[in-house]
């Protein structure tokens, strides 16, 4: 067994598409790198081994998630490892390139790899002189580089040019060194995503078409070519980073609502959140709520459509997880959860109810279609005729949906959610696919069209 078996744990948050980091230093305590402030999954991985958690490491002010750092070092003591040229503005062991910091018998080396952020740091695990690993977090990913327009679209050659460069630095170091990454498959960081999450330098120079490229030129060129949009969130957190998000008490339970509460909530500009499957939302749902299924891809949509700083009512099915969904939404910043109310409360006080058609793809008939996915989704098969408007667009665009339209998206989730959209933009007879092209193309014989 290798260092990565009986050390290193990967934390994976699908929804979000990222990877923590739990290593396990031999003498009871731990490192975590790149840990978000839902620390569910990090705490039951150091509780099974019996660790405490003594450093905490950021590869770079993140865009994506609120950091954990800051609980870790509240509630275990531990030490916050991060770039000197965040400029963080809490306490923490500030790293320049080439600062290493000794774990106990192993050693974390900074080295700036700027890029995907300016400050980007990665850091070289040593066990003596011996290269075990490096933590690149937006930097050399899976078959790719992490996007650098994060800090604006004027600046996303430049930091492109120095994402190169980085690249480059890490290819220097040894073919068995693994590459530990934070992005990954379903990151919006990510620019294109792999299906791997971790690799090696042999690996990489060998696969990633980004290493391949004969010179900075072409590199920069394919980099900013392959980005697509990302949600609208990404813009505010990687500030909240630099002061520090709060630190959270224990006590977290979503509050049950009453129907009256609701109404006083609404009339205080809260917002509603539907985030019941569906075909739930579909036979019955209180006009203006927008829909967001609870699934792990919950938080990019909340951050996408809606603003942080109003309250938020979460409108619930019995037995769903009200745990997962505080979380999603705490990681990414959104802190005035003002309470769920289940259903079944709201239509037994009388309240109104609004409706959205469900349809199969063999009763679409000729209807108008709308395609709510993201634009290389679209170009790799899309149902002919249909506009394409992606979801985080719709809120400024609702206007340009055809009358009478039908939604559609890969499964059903997305459409849903522009379905909503539109209804509470005023929009009449909408139906949402309960599918993806692939459902149409089966039930009516015809190819898809593929190309942007």
């Amino acid at each position: 067994m290798g260092f990565v078996d009986d050390h290193l744990i990967p934390l994976v948050d699908t929804g979000l598409g990222n990877s923590a980091y739990l290593v396990d230093l031999g003498d009871g305590r731990a490192l975590a790198v790149d840990a978000s402030r839902d620390l569910r999954a990090l705490r039951t991985a150091a509780e099974r081994r019996g660790l405490s958690v003594a450093f905490a490491a950021d590869t770079h002010l993140h865009a994506d998630f609120l950091t954990g750092a800051l609980q870790l070092a509240a509630n275990d003591g531990a030490t916050v490892l991060a770039s000197a040229a965040g400029h963080r503005a809490f306490p923490y062991t500030a790293l320049a390139d080439g600062d290493e910091v000794d774990l106990g018998g192993l050693t974390l080396r900074a080295l700036a790899t700027p890029g995907h952020t300016d400050e980007h740091l990665s850091f070289l695990l040593l066990d003596d002189a011996q290269e075990l690993g490096v933590f690149t977090g937006g930097s050399l990913i899976v078959g790719s580089a992490a996007r650098t327009d994060l800090l604006g679209a004027d600046r996303a050659e430049e930091l492109a040019r120095a994402q190169y460069r980085s690249l480059q630095r890490l290819a220097g170091l040894p073919d068995a060194t693994e590459v530990w990454p934070t992005h990954g498959a379903g990151s919006f960081c990510s620019a294109p995503p792999g299906a791997e999450r971790t690799t090696t330098i042999g690996a990489q120079k060998q696969a990633n078409s980004l290493l391949a490229a004969p010179d900075e030129e072409t590199f920069v060129r394919h980099l900013l070519g392959s980005l697509g949009s990302y949600p609208a969130y990404f813009d505010r957190l990687g500030e909240i980073n630099r002061r520090g998000p709060a630190v959270l008490d224990s006590d977290l339970a979503l509050a049950p609502l009453t129907a009256a509460r609701v109404r006083d909530l609404l009339g205080q500009g809260a917002q509603l959140v539907d985030v019941r499957p569906i075909a739930d939302f579909a036979a019955g749902h209180i006009p203006g709520a927008l829909s967001i299924p609870l699934r792990d891809q919950f938080a990019t949509w909340l951050g996408w459509l809606l603003p942080d700083d109003v309250p938020l009512v979460f409108i619930t099915a019995p037995g769903q997880d009200l745990a997962e969904l505080t979380w999603q939404a705490l990681k990414i910043g959104y802190e005035r959860l003002a309470g769920h109310l289940e259903m079944s409360v709201w239509t037994s006080d009388g309240g109104p109810l609004r409706t959205v058609e469900l349809l199969t793809a063999d009763r679409l008939a000729d209807r108008p279609i709308l395609d709510v996915r993201q634009h290389s989704e679209q170009a790799a098969g899309r149902i002919p005729g249909a506009v394409g408007i992606e979801l985080g667009d719709l809120p400024v665009r609702t206007g340009e949906a055809p009358s009478g339209t039908v939604v559609h998206c890969g499964h059903g989730e997305r459409a849903m959610t522009a379905a909503s959209l539109l209804q509470r933009a005023g929009h009449q007879d909408l139906a949402v696919l309960a599918g993806g092209p692939a459902d149409w193309a089966k039930a009516t014989g015809k190819p898809l069209e593929e190309g942007a």
